[in-house]
């Protein structure tokens, strides 16, 4: 499937665990890297480093702090399923506190990755290594300028008794701005998106220049022309580099099947997935929609709520379709919707018979509208529409899925874009709204007359649903704080920021906690 093969180095698990604290554990673990530097191999540390984002990233932590604390996405608990102490609640609820798991979880593990990727700094990398690694770097870091509106940032490698210091906003924006400046031209401009690359690079800085006044200040953010112009600017650049149009009609699913990395003509930026090689856990996709009688069996969990379902216009490709794929194993004789939102009564792809729910076995397996934040009785089972976007990979029967797991995606950029000019860029409302349609008309329906920002956010759920941006979408567009389906009370606006985790307050002095918390 993929020739960029490569493996991880033991000493990346060693490292992992010297993130932040200024315990003696540093000391013993810093101590046990110093010796087995000599066998120490740069490309392994690199890959560690791309290995690191796969936890955060896949379905996990990271996405559940942006996607299961909006409208896109919950995790009701059924029935004794799905409780976790409620951290799955609180999350799309907004009742979360300083102790909850995945705030913990996500701040440790992409420190962990800042980490990794620092470490391959102090290993004689070549020009292209040290500038994928600060990609990496920077990648992480914008995500935990967004998440917790800091940034813990450790220069010195050296001598771990020192504190990591903390970066306050500006001082975090002007240096990721300043490290992907540096390293652009270093990065290569051609060749698979899992690598870091220049329009990677382009990319996340159109998302750092987009969010700047958010991150500045998020309850009234203001949006320089300056930036706006930046977006537009890096966005005509990868537009320019000709590697990238939106997908055919049909060919939606492309950028999320199992060889993405060989038929996506939109992904810019992903991470490696290959069976027997390396990746991280993509069968989460499907596991956490899917029920235990569908093929494969999943967990029977997370759902979309049925406002956002209905922001799509019918034969909209994006809510799902029959897409044929070579990974596909099913015999699926009434080429049945395979990907997209699974919604009323399902069917067993190989036999093409009406599936039935676990408990009672008797009652039809077909997933409802309603759904709520405990779900009990007759609706345990069957309560929620299930998001599916990447197909399942029969191909491999146990172990690593194929799919790669996409990051930046052209349609990303022109959609930002299109932002950028009616926030005051450069360019007319007819082009921005031309940028949309160019999407839309792809994806098989009507083009929009007038583009207004209340429009625009609602394409950007359509077309983005599930890639982990709905979180900072909503906030930049003032509509985080706002009531839902469930939960039915505005937001206090320090909810806006997730609170620094008690454990790494724990350890690290030079951390406060968000206000509110």
């Amino acid at each position: 499937m993929k020739t960029f093969k490569l493996y991880i180095c033991t000493v990346c698990l060693v490292i992992a665990g010297a993130v932040i604290s200024c315990t003696d554990l540093d000391e013993q673990l810093r101590s046990e890297l110093e010796e087995g530097v000599a066998s120490v191999n740069t490309a392994d540390l690199l890959v560690g480093a791309y290995t690191a984002l796969n936890t955060p990233y896949q379905q996990e932590q990271r996405w559940v702090l942006e996607e299961i604390s909006t409208d896109a996405a919950v995790a009701p608990t059924r029935g004794g399923d799905w409780d976790d102490n409620g951290v799955h609640r609180a999350i799309h609820l907004h009742t979360w506190n300083a102790d909850n798991n995945y705030m913990n979880d996500t701040f440790n593990n992409l420190l962990t990755a800042q980490f990794q990727a620092s470490n391959v700094l102090r290993n004689n990398p070549s020009a292209q290594q040290a500038a994928e690694a600060r990609f990496i770097r920077a990648l992480t870091m914008y995500d935990v300028l967004d998440l917790w509106g800091i940034v813990p940032y450790r220069d010195d490698l050296e001598d771990f008794r020192l504190d990591p210091v903390t970066l306050q906003a500006q001082e975090a924006i002007d240096f990721i701005a300043s490290e992907l400046n540096a390293i652009i031209n270093d990065l290569p401009n051609t060749g698979p998106a899992y690598v870091a690359n220049q329009n990677a690079a382009r990319t996340l800085l159109m998302k750092l220049y987009l969010n700047k006044g958010v991150f500045l200040n998020r309850q009234s953010p203001t949006f320089e022309q300056a930036d706006m112009n930046q977006v537009i600017a890096l966005a005509d650049e990868i537009t320019a580099s000709g590697r990238y149009s939106i997908s055919a009609p049909g060919k939606y699913f492309d950028n999320f099947a199992p060889n993405n990395d060989a038929v996506s003509t939109e992904n810019i930026f992903t991470l490696y997935n290959e069976n027997g090689v390396r990746g991280g856990s993509i069968d989460r996709t499907w596991n956490t929609i899917a029920h235990y009688n569908m093929t494969p069996g999943g967990w029977n969990g997370w759902c979309t709520l049925s406002n956002f379902y209905d922001l799509y216009d019918e034969g909209d490709e994006r809510l799902g379709i029959y897409y044929e794929y070579p990974a596909d194993t099913m015999r699926n004789p009434d080429k049945r919707q395979n990907v997209g939102f699974f919604i009323g009564q399902q069917y067993n792809w190989s036999t093409g018979a009406a599936l039935n729910a676990r408990n009672p076995a008797t009652q039809p397996l077909s997933f409802t509208r309603e759904v709520g934040i405990r779900t009990s009785g007759n609706t345990l089972e069957t309560a929620g529409i299930r998001p599916m976007k990447y197909a399942f990979d029969y191909s491999v029967l146990s172990g690593q899925r194929n799919n790669d797991w996409v990051v930046f995606r052209y349609a990303d950029v022109l959609l930002m874009k299109a932002e950028a000019i009616l926030r005051g860029g450069t360019g007319t409302a007819a082009e921005a709204t031309a940028l949309v349609n160019s999407i839309r008309a792809n994806r098989g329906v009507t083009p929009i007359a007038t583009l207004t920002l209340d429009e625009l956010i609602d394409e950007r759920g359509r077309e983005l649903y599930w890639e982990g941006w709905r979180r900072q979408d909503l906030i930049r567009f003032g509509k985080f704080l706002e009531p839902g389906q469930i939960r039915t009370t505005a937001s206090e606006p320090y909810r806006l920021l997730y609170p620094i985790p008690n454990q790494q307050l724990a350890v690290n002095p030079n951390l406060m906690q968000n206000p509110g918390y």
